[in-house]
């Protein structure tokens, strides 16, 4: 499963991610899509704990990767 609670992610003034509150149970498929610029890789990323959150939480099977 996945949670993602409050995430919010700047880049200096750019608010890349503002609030987002997701989650996927486990067997459920979702796709992110949207414009360039909306926090599609930035939220990838920062699942994958490739980049720190400024705000939030993200738990991937009960892990905090935050």
């Amino acid at each position: 499963m996945l949670e993602i609670k409050g995430l919010t992610k700047n880049y200096g003034r750019f608010t890349a991610v503002d609030g987002l509150d997701l989650t996927v149970e486990k067997g459920e498929i979702y796709g992110f899509v949207g414009p360039n610029g909306a926090g599609k890789t930035t939220t990838m990323k920062i699942i994958c704990g490739l980049l720190p959150v400024d705000k939030g939480q993200v738990r991937v099977a009960g892990i905090d990767v935050t």
